[in-house]
């Protein structure tokens, strides 16, 4: 099975409070603290959508987009060998 990626990651700015939560809680370190303390990705193809970042998000700011393509593909090889 070929592992999940992201899309992208997108983060709220206006909502984010710049706690660090989602960079600490990305052990893939997918994302980062920027020099204004924002959260930023720098290597989105490291991402394997745990989702602890947007799940650990006491403000919602952060939300990872799954590759859709990806996913319709994964779900219709499951429904293969289900069937």
């Amino acid at each position: 099975m070929a592992p999940r990626k992201a899309r992208a990651i997108e983060v709220n700015t206006s909502w984010c409070k710049k706690c660090g939560i989602c960079v600490a809680f990305c052990g893939p370190e997918a994302l980062r603290v920027n020099g204004t303390g924002m959260p930023e990705v720098v290597a989105l193809d490291a991402c394997t959508l745990c989702m602890l970042c947007e799940l650990r998000c006491p403000d919602f700011a952060i939300h990872v987009v799954e590759d859709k393509e990806e996913a319709a593909a994964r779900d219709a090889t499951a429904a293969a060998h289900a069937g």
